[in-house]
């Protein structure tokens, strides 16, 4: 039975592990270099008060990782969080992601939060469908701004309001 808690420190290796896969096998990041655990860190860090980075443990193995992260550093957006989700290779499809968002969606009402925006690759239709599921709604696509793999890529930006 897994579990989903706040992510540590500790979990850090393996969140990096899992993103890092992501940034060298799909487009669900416009990361193109993987990151390192000191850059990983930095990022962890800036994740307190209403904004949080949770772990899907199963036998003490992080399955996946989400995150609600500051959407600009600019004042006006302090209740708009960025969500994230990612999942280790060979866990995906088996509803991990759908938990840990659900999870988020429940952590970003209570931290006061007002509303998210999920970024998404036009091609990753299974996020897209799973969001949707989820109650966020599709307010516009930004076209052409991202290039991985040697292609163009079209982002969809969806988001729920709490």
């Amino acid at each position: 039975m897994q579990e989903i808690r706040p992510a540590t420190k500790k979990d850090l290796s393996a969140i990096t592990e899992i993103y890092n896969d992501a940034v060298s096998n799909t487009t669900a990041t416009f990361h193109i270099e993987p990151k390192s655990i000191r850059e990983q860190e930095k990022w962890f860090d800036k994740h307190t008060g209403k904004y949080t980075v949770i772990v899907a443990v199963e036998n003490d193995v992080v399955l996946g990782w989400a995150s609600l992260s500051s959407w600009s550093d600019r004042c006006a957006y302090s209740n708009t969080a960025d969500v994230a989700v990612y999942i280790k290779k060979g866990f995906r499809g088996k509803g991990i992601g759908k938990q840990l968002v659900k999870e988020l969606i429940n952590k970003g009402s209570k931290n006061g939060l007002h509303t998210a925006i999920a970024k998404i690759c036009s091609e990753n239709e299974v996020s897209l469908n799973m969001f949707g599921k989820l109650g966020f709604k599709h307010i516009g696509t930004m076209k052409e701004v991202g290039f991985k793999f040697g292609k163009l890529l079209d982002v969809h930006l969806m988001q729920i309001i709490f």
